[in-house]
């Protein structure tokens, strides 16, 4: 296999370039046949990468963008207003296969709308779907879509449904058991969206579908796959992500209360950073874009350097996987 080349929108984000760049040069570092096209205003990327002098330049490529897409921008102002739009050439970059994947901290709704422009569905595929890795007591759960289809049909849970279960698979997961997101797990409860979408599932032959599970059974591990509407899953991945941050923050004001807990909080200090570790959004930052003809990872717009490290870890991860092409051949055995 060749040399694995990812195209940055350098200029994405809260922090643009002032974060992706180091990110980008610690990826380097990390992944010694990794080869980064950074997108963007080449001045101000250039200078910043004048202070990393030990980095590759063989690896690294500077191309010029001289627009960007606000993170308020529409979507449609994004596709026809910016043609030079960092964004734009990172997924244009894909499309013409100079890039094996594409990864953006920017407006999550104009990424979508150029992603399925510009690089178009897999056959059987009507619209991408963000999945992410959760943390639960028993590892990990793919939980799609985040956001970037608030209304949805039950056919297009059903194509989320199989789309998490082939991506959990390229991780690893033997048949991993997939599950609607739903306010209760009999099969009297729910809307009717989900309701004929687990009609659908039911039916459906190589799928290992376990049927409904709730937001505390998600938590606890009882399924690998978890489908809902983007609507219901953005509110569900930043309601965990805010409570994370509260617990840890709570925590740390516990040991500052006095003496007696700061020496407390000494003594469980390792315990502490290693629990916060495996916790930290951070550490699972990264939505892919699945059922695009190509790989786009959306990292989250507050992302630092170390999150932003982690969106492409999971972009690299995911050419060496060859997700699109493994998507492309089980999805004419799944779909109906």
């Amino acid at each position: 296999m060749s040399a694995p080349l990812i195209a940055i929108d350098a200029m994405g984000g809260d922090f643009g370039p002032h974060c992706i760049v180091p990110a980008s040069v610690a990826c380097l570092a990390e992944f010694p046949s990794l080869h980064l096209v950074l997108v963007g205003h080449s001045s101000l990327i250039e200078e910043i990468l004048a202070r990393h002098p030990a980095v590759d330049c063989a690896r690294l490529h500077v191309e010029h963008a001289s627009e960007v897409i606000g993170m308020d921008e529409r979507p449609s102002q994004a596709l026809r207003g910016k043609p030079d739009a960092s964004m734009r050439v990172a997924l244009d970059l894909v499309r013409t296969g100079r890039a094996a994947a594409c990864v953006s901290a920017g407006n999550t709704g104009a990424l979508m709308a150029l992603s399925r422009y510009l690089l178009k569905t897999l056959p059987g595929i009507d619209r991408p779907a963000m999945v992410s890795a959760v943390p639960t007591a028993k590892g990990i759960c793919h939980l799609l879509d985040l956001g970037a289809n608030v209304d949805c049909s039950a056919e297009h849970l059903y194509q989320f449904a199989v789309m998490g279960a082939v991506a959990a698979e390229s991780l690893g997961v033997s048949r991993p058991r997939v599950a609607l997101l739903n306010v209760g797990t009999e099969e009297i409860k729910g809307n009717q969206q989900v309701k004929l979408a687990a009609n659908l599932l039911q039916q459906a032959r190589g799928l290992n579908y376990i049927g409904f599970v709730e937001g505390d059974g998600l938590y606890r591990g009882e399924a690998d796959v978890v489908v809902c509407d983007g609507f219901v899953g953005n509110i569900l991945l930043k309601s965990s992500e805010g409570l994370a941050s509260m617990i840890s923050a709570r925590i740390q004001a516990l040991f500052d209360e006095n003496l007696f807990s700061r020496i407390l909080g000494a003594a469980t200090l390792p315990l502490l950073r290693r629990l916060r570790g495996e916790l930290s959004p951070a550490r699972h930052n990264g939505a892919s874009f699945l059922g695009l003809q190509g790989i786009v990872v959306k990292s989250h717009g507050a992302a630092g350097v170390e999150g932003f490290q982690s969106a492409i870890r999971l972009a690299h991860m995911e050419i060496r996987e060859n997700l699109p092409q493994r998507l492309h051949s089980r999805l004419e055995h799944l779909l109906l």
